[in-house]
């Protein structure tokens, strides 16, 4: 009997949905120009014309809203897909392969995972130096030895049902075992691992944007517009809390969207 998607499911495509949807609009189109300032509109609050009100320069907080998670998403996006590639390959090949060569890749994967993530990317960035793009090779970079992780145990696992069993004896390539009948009975876990590294990567990208590491003033970040907004909490707290509430509202969709597909797709088998 087939699994029905969770509530989950469905509450995480909804909510993951209209984010992604208002993100992608705010590529091609704000209300208003969002790094244009206008002191005579400083600290308005939310209104018709500026639906997040404005911050402490007069500019318009939901363009910069929009601006800023479209940045946060694009970090978030290519950390994942950096260090799902890299470290899937790595985690593939050495739980495929066994013998010397695990044992090698995956002690090194333990040493740069000992590290604390946050000091591995500022390691990076201390190399390549400050930037959005940076930050994602930095973040990608982390995520490597999870992906590794999750991939190589999952290949262990597979590598000894029946069926892939069978497949070897009647002299399957291995290339087709590893597309038809390993790749996709990982999927409930990978599921869950991309929504897990991407939320800890939107959440990254957003703390070291509030620090000043990732952007170059006035260019938009959810997690910098929360630190400018610091000292107006009491006269603007608009500023804060529209950028903090996107964030947390798009993690929680992703979450749920991850959980609810996961549950839907466990169990499988070849």
């Amino acid at each position: 009997m087939r699994r029905r998607y969770s509530g989950n499911f469905y509450i995480g495509i909804v909510i993951t949905g209209v984010m992604l949807l208002v993100i992608m609009i705010g590529f091609f189109y704000t209300p208003h120009n969002p790094n244009t300032m206008n002191a005579s509109l400083r600290l308005a609050p939310p209104s018709l014309s500026h639906f997040f009100g404005t911050d402490h320069f007069g500019r318009d907080v939901f363009s910069r809203v929009l601006v800023g998670a479209g940045n946060t998403l694009l970090v978030a996006a290519g950390a994942i897909v950096l260090g799902g590639v890299i470290g899937g390959m790595i985690g593939a090949i050495a739980g495929y392969t066994k013998g010397w060569f695990d044992e090698v890749v995956m002690r090194v994967v333990d040493v740069i995972a000992t590290f604390p993530s946050v000091l591995l990317v500022l390691v990076v960035i201390s190399v390549l130096g400050s930037g959005r793009y940076n930050i994602l090779i930095g973040l990608g970079f982390v995520f490597i030895p999870s992906f590794a992780r999750v991939v190589r145990s999952e290949f262990i696992r597979l590598r000894e049902m029946d069926y892939v069993k069978s497949a070897v004896l009647i002299g399957v390539k291995p290339w087709r075992i590893l597309v038809l009948h390993i790749m996709p009975n990982m999927l409930p876990t990978l599921l869950s691992s991309v929504a897990i590294a991407f939320n800890n990567a939107a959440l990254a990208e957003a703390g070291m944007s509030y620090l000043g590491i990732d952007i170059s003033p006035p260019e938009a970040s959810l997690g910098h517009m929360m630190s400018e907004a610091q000292g107006y909490i009491a006269s603007g707290p608009w500023c804060a809390i529209f950028p903090g509430v996107f964030l947390i509202v798009l993690v929680v969709g992703i979450s749920l969207l991850g959980d609810g597909a996961a549950e839907r797709f466990g169990g499988g088998t070849g």
